[in-house]
């Protein structure tokens, strides 16, 4: 079985990783991609740390989750979902916004780089 997700990687903008969509054969699963990308990211924490209790593993929610809290310039939170996507058991294909396809440690990587520089 392929899951794919999307990630438009708005770290490719500065912004950092963002929204993601999961797809597990003909289902899709939205991951706050709509609150993201509206800029409501106050919806897309509360609505990420309610399914990060039902799979704390995900790597597209962390790292959807970690994009949120940097937007709203909570790097410390955002560090943390980034570095659990990196070491999260689960790992599948993620599609960047660029077409690029991924592993998700990478893109958790990738996320985590944008963050140290927008940081600093």
């Amino acid at each position: 079985m392929l899951t794919a997700v999307f990630v438009a990687a708005l770290a490719m903008t500065q912004a950092g990783p963002a929204p993601a969509f999961e797809s597990d054969n003909d289902t899709t699963r939205e991951v706050a991609y709509e609150s993201i990308t509206a800029g409501d990211m106050a919806r897309a924490i509360a609505s990420l740390e309610a399914a990060r209790a039902e799979n704390p593993g995900d790597p597209a929610l962390l790292i959807n989750l970690g994009a949120a809290y940097a937007a709203t310039g909570d790097f410390a939170r955002a560090e943390e979902c980034y570095r659990q996507a990196i070491a999260s058991e689960d790992r599948y294909d993620l599609e960047l916004a660029d077409g690029q396809w991924v592993d998700s440690r990478s893109a958790a990587r990738m996320a985590l780089v944008s963050l140290e520089t927008r940081a600093n």
